[in-house]
């Protein structure tokens, strides 16, 4: 059973790594518009739609958000700023490519929100040194990916960079996707205040899929005000108007948020199978950052991301993934 969570959660980040494919075919949508618009999905309708997995017949969303209204305000909130750091995680990317730029964004995210979580919600009797163990071996991991691409900066041309990642910036890029990992771990924070809003009796499949909504509608808030604040300055409201394109960027929208939202909702039904390991279940957000890590360096070497690099940087950036696979299983073994 504990070997089948890990699998749905390794299928979530799998597809949360694609999610970023999809937006590569959105055509005439300014970067304001078309994050907006894939938000909508994968914030607000999709995370809906699976907490009402959670629902016994004859209850409501609205009633058990009511029930918790202190705890639900809470979970907002966190969802408001890990919607920050979902912005800034989308520039990390745009100054270091979706391999790096989610390598240190998420690897940041992986440590602090398998740590804060718990501290800030009074749980810490949850961070056993196993995990712990593993948090600093997912460190160790994200670390040398980061070397790797300090590699990777000193060695291509600037018409290298250009090539693979238009805006290429190590510098610019590292900062923000730090900053970006910091936010993105009240994320986790989030769950943990709405741990408590659940009906009674819920599957330990379906039971957090409602704080993550939560979360999620927070985040969203945070991104809509940005976005439309975006479309005022760079005047690109008539994006909305094209109806040309509506089709096309519709449908890959759609895609690109059921591919993000893949990942909570692998964590939500991965983490009921490892409710009889305390230790899996308080590392599983960070088993989850890790593999995403692994796999959108897969993706990153599909898009050529890491074209013109030598054999040296590339067995630095492999070694680096090894050590993130390697992490996502120590807790179980110590």
């Amino acid at each position: 059973m504990i070997l089948f969570g890990l699998l749905i959660i390794a299928l979530g980040a799998f597809c949360q790594s694609s999610s970023y494919v999809p937006i590569n075919k959105i055509r005439s949508w300014s970067w304001e518009t078309y994050w907006l618009v894939q938000g909508i999905f994968a914030w607000i309708a999709l995370p809906l739609l699976g907490a009402l997995l959670a629902v016994p017949e004859g209850d409501s969303l609205t009633e058990l958000f009511a029930a918790h209204s202190d705890a639900a305000l809470r979970t907002v909130f966190y969802g408001m700023l890990w919607g920050v750091g979902g912005l800034t995680f989308g520039l990390s990317m745009r100054y270091l490519g979706v391999a790096l730029g989610q390598s240190i964004s998420l690897g940041t995210c992986a440590a602090l929100g398998t740590i804060l979580a718990p501290a800030v919600t009074g749980q810490t009797s949850s961070l056993t040194a196993a995990v712990l163990w593993g948090v600093v071996v997912t460190l160790v991991g994200i670390a040398v990916i980061g070397v790797a691409g300090s590699m990777k900066a000193r060695m291509l041309s600037a018409s290298g960079k250009g090539t693979t990642v238009k805006e290429f910036n190590f510098v610019k890029g590292v900062t923000v996707a730090l900053f970006a990992g910091v936010m993105s771990a009240c994320f986790n924070i989030g769950l943990y205040e709405g741990s408590s809003i659940r009906f009674e009796g819920t599957d330990p499949l379906y039971a957090t899929l409602p704080a993550t909504l939560l979360v999620t509608l927070g985040g969203f808030v945070s991104n809509a005000v940005y976005c439309f604040s975006q479309n005022s300055r760079n005047n690109t409201w008539g994006d909305y108007a094209k109806g040309g394109v509506w089709f096309n960027n519709l449908l890959f929208c759609i895609l690109a948020g059921a591919l993000w939202y893949s990942q909570f909702f692998g964590l939500a039904i991965g983490k009921g199978f490892l409710v009889d390991s305390p230790v899996l279940y308080t590392f599983a957000f960070c088993i989850l950052m890790a593999l995403n890590v692994v796999f959108s360096n897969f993706w990153g070497i599909v898009l050529k991301e890491w074209k013109g690099c030598n054999l040296r940087t590339i067995a630095v950036l492999a070694v680096g993934l090894i050590i993130l696979i390697v992490s996502s299983f120590i807790p179980q073994f110590l």
